[in-house]
């Protein structure tokens, strides 16, 4: 069975940052699931959660058809909670300056969404 570090997002949109995130376990040879939460649009979500999904696959093409990534829809997510000794592990990636830089905000700023 292949088990999946499972990564949580909106990724309005996908970006640089993104990637440089999930690289931190497919250079661990690690799989990863990719989750959308499923938002309504609004400004800080100008895309759908399927327009989400479809630019992710178009952009992670090759890692999904080799079976490395897999991009799920989710509800909206409030909180994450587990129990002790639940059989996984919870990590936190502190990106290098030049990748904590990018703003997704700032990237939608940019589009021409109209």
């Amino acid at each position: 069975m292949i088990e999946y570090s499972f990564f949580i997002g909106r990724w309005q949109p996908w970006h640089e940052g993104h990637r440089w995130l999930i690289d931190q376990r497919l250079n661990e040879q690690k799989h990863v699931c990719i989750a959308i939460q499923d938002r309504e649009t609004d400004d800080r979500n100008p895309f759908t959660s399927e327009e989400v999904k479809n630019n992710i696959e178009r952009e992670l093409k090759e890692l999904i058809e080799s079976g490395k990534v897999k991009v799920i829809i989710i509800p909206a997510i409030e909180s994450v909670n587990y129990g002790r000794k639940v059989g996984y592990e919870i990590n936190e990636f502190v990106p290098p300056d030049e990748i904590n830089k990018i703003s997704a905000t700032n990237i939608r700023g940019k589009l021409n969404l109209d």
